[in-house]
């Protein structure tokens, strides 16, 4: 269920108010932890996402004309959080919204995004999904969504290798390259992940958050859909706003 979202030129209606004052229930993840499939079955009402905040906010202000691809759209996010730390943490803040409970924002990425919110949105609560490389990466490949894009240069056996250094262990990589997909579909989808790893540490939201009570983490393959959900609910409807 989608739910306003107001920036400085979307002049607020009088019952919204600042993003930092109200209680929100933050999603944080890499792409492929299962974030879009969590909400699906949460059925909470949503902020407009970390796509659409990039969009409508942080490419203008970046001097993006058109929309890039997500090689592109990474450098225009890293961009944006040296020059305001949090990144898309930083461009939440500054958005206006009518009150709801529980209202949900998807989501955050890295310890700079995860720390400013902490710091700056002191109502709000984490939901850090978790989820290994390889998971991350065949539900990549699996989804086919359009807007996982990147221009590539024509490569080989060692690009693919190259690509996988410091995202897949050798034997994770060979069996990546077992899965029935083309080839150019692996290096494309292999190229986002390694990318996203550049740009934002996985471990980085753990180091953060670990022991606050504002914090639930789940590893999405130990865990159903339908679980997930089930402990998300628990833990946010359990109490107050």
């Amino acid at each position: 269920m989608a739910h306003p979202l107001y920036f400085p030129e979307d002049p607020p209606p009088s019952e919204a108010r600042p993003v930092p004052t109200l209680p929100l229930v933050i999603v944080v993840g890499l792409t492929g932890v299962g974030k879009s499939t969590l909400l699906g079955h949460l059925g909470y009402p949503c902020l407009p996402n970390r796509r659409a905040v990039v969009d409508r906010y942080i490419l203008p202000r970046m001097g993006a004309g058109s929309t890039p691809d997500r090689a592109a759209r990474f450098a225009l996010t890293r961009a944006y959080r040296a020059r305001w730390p949090g990144g898309i943490a930083h461009a939440l803040a500054q958005g206006w919204t009518v009150p709801a409970w529980p209202l949900v924002f998807d989501g955050l990425r890295g310890e700079a995004e995860v720390a400013y919110a902490h710091a700056h949105l002191p109502r709000a609560r984490f939901v850090v999904l978790e989820a290994p490389d390889l998971v991350r990466l065949e539900r990549l490949v699996s989804r086919g969504e359009a807007f996982d894009r990147v221009r590539l240069p024509e490569g080989g056996p060692a690009d693919l290798q190259a690509l996988a250094a410091g995202v897949l262990e050798p034997h994770e990589l060979e069996a990546a390259l077992a899965w029935p997909v083309p080839r150019v579909v692996l290096r494309e989808k292999l190229a986002i992940v390694a990318e996203e790893r550049r740009n934002y540490d996985p471990s980085g939201p753990r180091r953060v958050l670990a022991g606050s009570d504002r914090a639930l983490f789940l590893d999405t393959t130990a865990l159903s859909p339908q679980e997930a959900a089930r402990r998300v609910q628990a833990w946010v409807e359990g109490r107050d706003a």
